[in-house]
């Protein structure tokens, strides 16, 4: 069974650190700037059970890409990292299973509720 975890993020700051401390909590960490590089990386057989999503990308925003992602891999679970305070979960990523302690607010003082929320989503489905 595959660790990965796909963190897309557009500020490298924040993607590097996240992808850095989830990387000591022995998970592996596919980490991408925009939706369609990390699109690539799956469609070449890159494999994840979680993503981290942000909302706010260049290439398209991060709603649409959990949209586009679960017709892919309906499979994958989904965590949302949003600098944005007003960010409301629409109701058809409610649908998808996403609720409101998927979303977390960034930047993290603590990454470790971030890290268990991962492996709370893997174990779920067993997949760590």
């Amino acid at each position: 069974m595959t660790h990965w975890v796909l963190i897309v993020d557009d500020e490298e700051m924040i993607r590097e650190n996240l992808k850095a401390y989830l990387e000591d909590e022995g998970l592996w960490v596919a980490a991408f700037e925009a939706v369609t590089p990390a699109l690539s990386w799956l469609l070449d057989g890159g494999r994840c059970r979680v993503c981290i999503m942000d909302m706010r990308l260049p290439d398209m925003d991060g709603n649409t890409a959990i949209r586009t992602l679960h017709r892919l891999y309906p499979d994958m679970e989904f965590l949302i990292h949003t600098g944005s305070s007003s960010y409301n979960l629409p109701d058809d990523l409610r649908a998808m299973g996403l609720d409101d302690a998927c979303v977390y607010q960034k930047p993290l003082g603590d990454m470790a509720p971030l890290a268990a929320a991962v492996r709370m989503l893997a174990l779920r489905k067993n997949r760590l």
